[in-house]
């Protein structure tokens, strides 16, 4: 498990390690801070998040670009955000 990216909007957590196996593409956890809300994607989802944000980082984007990217994930985030 690594953070990759953390703004005041969003944090994204990359995990290769999922229940003693390694994937890889792993797995990633979006977090919507000020929605309180977050998905976890895996697989061929994973796949294309992770082809997206390299794609992304090329073009050497602001904190604002990455954040308006990530926000397109927030429709499908159905998972509260709770503190254990």
């Amino acid at each position: 498990m690594q953070m990759i990216y953390d703004s005041p909007s969003f944090c994204v957590v990359e995990f290769s390690d999922i229940e003693g196996e390694q994937h890889p593409a792993g797995g990633y956890e979006i977090v919507d801070k000020a929605l309180r809300r977050e998905i976890f994607i895996g697989g061929a989802q994973a796949d294309a998040f992770r082809d997206n944000v390299r794609a992304l980082i090329d073009s050497e984007p602001s904190v604002d670009e990455v954040d308006d990217f990530l926000s397109d994930y927030t429709g499908v985030m159905s998972q509260p955000l709770r503190l254990h």
